[in-house]
């Protein structure tokens, strides 16, 4: 498995407008895309920071991953995506490993294949995630 790059960090928020409200007037930056994704229960705006995608994710359900994490923790860091060569490779090298892994099998959203591996718990609270592919909101 070959690591890239680190493609974004996304943290939990409970209102985007509002974070996206500081960014635009504390920071003079709006973001490079918004989108929602229904499979995953939020709404995101990433903001493309040098190579590295910048994501606040706003639960559109009290039943999604980022409504539940911050019932638990509050808002905050929620996880970080490495771009890696081959998905499917890291993933059969991963379970090689006995690794358990979250997903099985990879996710698709915004032209990357992804999953999610190892739970939180076991790389110090941050949901990891792989993935491949160009990232593309129309897709």
């Amino acid at each position: 498995m070959k690591f890239e790059k680190i493609d974004h960090l996304c943290f939990a928020v409970k209102s985007l407008a509002q974070t996206k409200k500081v960014y635009e007037e504390d920071f003079g930056i709006v973001p490079d895309y918004e989108y929602e994704a229904p499979s995953e229960k939020v709404r995101v705006a990433r903001y493309c920071i040098g190579e590295v995608g910048v994501e606040f994710m706003e639960a559109t359900a009290p039943d999604s991953e980022v409504a539940t994490f911050i019932e638990e923790k509050g808002e905050g860091f929620f996880l970080i995506s490495y771009k890696v060569d081959d998905l499917d490779k890291a993933m059969e090298e991963l379970k090689a490993k006995s690794v358990s892994l979250i997903d099985s099998h990879p996710r698709e959203l915004c032209g990357n294949r992804y999953a999610f591996v190892h739970h939180p718990r076991e790389l110090n609270g941050v949901l990891t995630e792989l993935l491949d592919g160009e990232f593309d909101v129309s897709k």
